[in-house]
């Protein structure tokens, strides 16, 4: 008989939930992306294998299958790991090995690539630095850098230095200022799950922050104030512009009840389905924790096994407990 794994405790659940949970929502997303919410199927058939006569987005990627979303956040995690803190040009090395030769790619497959990413590492690969490249399209406000942050999120406790390194970690491929600011505020609203805040507190407390540690940084404060525009209610329509999702990930956060729920919801918005479910499921992974997560999902996740092998040395890295298997 195969001796079971011990319960993972509140902060293994949160972390683990976080990661499997970004990796989850972008798998489920991905058959449907760039479908309008009118031509998608009904709210209870979105599954990572779609109904029968549904014809999926990228015919010939598996059920289960995590993309360029998937794929770049554990390029950040196993950078952050490699190098024990944020290294600038070891993530652009592993980005541009991704766009290459499929790094953290499921099968070292990458399809689905960004304009504007593909842009900024060919840029990169060039010889440009990584400072520039993410401004060869300058006003490129696509959502490329914040579908990929939250392991900074995870591993940062101290808030400045999560900023800044949020900010940094956009520079490779969307340098433009908005989207430095959308990142950073995904990232203290994640930290803030993380500690045990609940929804609305969390993006309150996510955004109360970014304005104290923006006080000595007016352009990155007038960014947030008026592109993010914290103080109206969060809605969004699920679209690849990194405000919308930002928005649309906070609106479905606050409005529904579990993983689940907030994962296949970000899906029936239509457009950037994957990526707006990537960073949904992030967030509610977190607040609702790994033991959340379906297991039908969780079986169906391709490569599952290698990329749990990530997250438990990120488990060791926080001093907890590694676990025996999820």
């Amino acid at each position: 008989m195969q001796k079971k794994s011990p319960p993972l405790n509140q902060k293994q659940d949160k972390i683990l939930g976080g990661l499997f949970g970004l990796l989850i929502g972008d798998a489920l997303g991905v058959p449907y992306e760039f479908y309008p919410p009118e031509q998608l199927p009904a709210y209870q058939d979105i599954e990572m294998q779609p109904p029968a006569g549904f014809k999926r987005t990228h015919s010939w990627v598996e059920a289960g299958t995590w993309s360029d979303d998937g794929a770049q956040a554990l390029c950040l995690l196993d950078s952050l790991l490699c190098c024990g803190s944020f290294s600038l040009d070891d993530f652009s090395n592993r980005l541009l090995s991704w766009y290459e030769h499929g790094l953290w790619a499921v099968e070292n497959v990458v399809f689905d690539v960004g304009i504007q990413t593909s842009s900024a590492l060919r840029a990169y690969k060039n010889g440009y630095s990584p400072e520039i490249c993410g401004k060869i399209r300058p006003e490129g406000k696509g959502n490329g850098a914040l579908m990929r942050v939250l392991p900074l999120a995870l591993w940062h406790d101290d808030k400045e230095k999560l900023v800044l390194d949020a900010h940094e970690q956009c520079l490779i491929t969307h340098g433009h200022l908005c989207n430095q600011v959308c990142c950073a505020l995904y990232c203290l609203v994640a930290n803030a799950l993380f500690e045990g805040e609940n929804p609305k507190k969390a993006i309150q407390t996510g955004v109360d922050t970014l304005r104290q540690i923006y006080r000595n940084m007016p352009e990155y404060a007038r960014e947030l104030e008026w592109s993010i525009r914290p103080d109206a209610p969060w809605e969004g329509t699920g679209s690849g512009y990194v405000v919308d999702s930002l928005r649309s990930a906070f609106m479905l956060l606050e409005q529904t009840k579990n993983y689940e729920e907030s994962v296949k919801r970000a899906v029936c918005l239509g457009n950037d389905t994957d990526t707006t479910a990537c960073i949904t499921g992030g967030l509610t992974g977190i607040f609702y924790g790994f033991s959340s997560i379906p297991e039908r999902w969780i079986s169906m996740l391709k490569e599952k096994n290698r990329a749990e092998e990530l997250f438990q040395k990120l488990l060791c890295r926080r001093n907890m407990q590694p676990t025996q298997g999820v």
